[in-house]
């Protein structure tokens, strides 16, 4: 009998950009690796959820897209929203990328 273990292969690949925002300043992470990878995961689907929602909210509003991704990022980085202030600023970079919009600064990585 052959006893197969699981591979810790993990087939995503975590941006620097979000690494940054769990590793300390000596470039070691803050939370547990597998922790760090459900948080990517929930960010990233969620920049994606909110393409088509940032797409109509431009057209809806006749707005910006700056003032899109600023109203998003109030939302995000609002309590209860599920996410950090600085997970918040990831996803609203995140987003504008998916969109092809102007290019932000990178987001705000906390210490």
């Amino acid at each position: 009998m052959t006893i197969r273990t699981m591979s810790d292969e993990y087939q995503i690949e975590i941006p620097p950009s979000f690494t940054a925002l769990y590793t300390d300043v000596r470039r070691r992470l803050t939370v547990p690796l597998r922790e760090l990878r459900a948080r990517y995961e929930v960010c990233e689907d969620l920049a994606n959820h909110l393409v088509d929602h940032a797409t109509t909210l431009l057209f809806q509003l006749g707005v910006t897209e700056d003032d899109v991704l600023e109203r998003c990022l109030r939302g995000l980085a609002s309590e209860g929203s599920g996410v950090s202030p600085a997970e918040a600023g990831w996803i609203v970079h995140r987003l504008a990328e998916l969109l092809g919009w102007a290019p932000l600064p990178e987001p705000p990585v906390s210490p």
